[in-house]
């Protein structure tokens, strides 16, 4: 193993070009090769149209969701994917001289230890019988920040509504943290469900999906209540649940 690159990013860029987050100084690679875009747990992993493609597990690929200990092959180079930490320890590899890991990003429990920890105040003033009351009170605001990290529940519940195509009238609750949407191989997107709110982002396709009449960039999209959504030629509208 010669490097670990955690995916802490939310896009990543592979190639020869020093402009990449990660660089591999060899003729065999593109200047711009491939790229991985992460959202929540989930890694996507893009070919950009290289001179000698991108290889998973032995197979050409151009766009594919990253799985625990795939092996992408970019020239000589091998980089593994690894979702869970025991598998660092296998990812060298004898048959080729260069490996990488990719270290996907870790879960979200972190986050919640802080909130958890805040609570421990109301034990001190717990002594006096009047005070115990008006602790549980800031202890809603803190909430929020904790909850989402288990399960969001402070996020309203949003669904879209397929308004084209033969599906029109149909809708989808949108209950999972990453909800995928549109036709493979043609044009692909994902809605996840974040802190702050809901965001869409680009996997798949030549054209980016268009929201309210307006193409999304690479970045994540924060969705906002009945914005219409433009994806594989099918409008839908995205709306929060009362």
């Amino acid at each position: 193993m010669i490097r670990e690159v955690p995916l802490d990013k939310e896009r990543i860029m592979i190639g020869r070009k020093p402009s990449n987050e990660i660089q591999i100084e060899n003729l065999a690679v593109s200047g711009e090769h491939a790229c991985i875009v992460t959202i929540l747990n989930d890694s996507f992993l893009e070919d950009l149209g290289s001179t000698n493609g991108t290889l998973v597990n032995g197979n050409p690929i151009k766009k594919h969701i990253l799985q625990n200990n795939d092996v992408i092959e970019i020239g000589k180079y091998k980089l593994k994917y690894v979702a869970d930490a025991p598998a660092a320890g296998h990812a060298a590899s004898e048959d080729f001289e260069k490996t990488m890991i990719l270290r996907a990003p870790p879960k979200p429990a972190p986050a919640a230890a802080k909130p958890v920890n805040e609570p421990a105040p109301p034990p001190k003033p717990s002594t006096p019988p009047p005070t115990p009351r008006p602790v549980p009170p800031p202890a809603k605001p803190v909430a929020p920040a904790a909850a989402p990290a288990a399960g969001a529940t402070p996020q309203p519940l949003a669904a879209v509504q397929i308004l084209t195509g033969p599906s029109a009238g149909k809708e989808l609750d949108l209950v999972k943290n990453l909800t995928t949407l549109g036709k493979p191989g043609l044009q692909v997107a994902v809605i996840t469900r974040r802190p702050q709110g809901y965001f869409i982002t680009h996997v798949e396709g030549a054209k980016f999906p268009v929201v309210n009449g307006k193409m999304i960039d690479a970045q994540a999209q924060p969705l906002r209540d009945h914005d219409v959504i433009e994806l594989a030629g099918v409008k839908m509208e995205f709306f929060l649940k009362k």
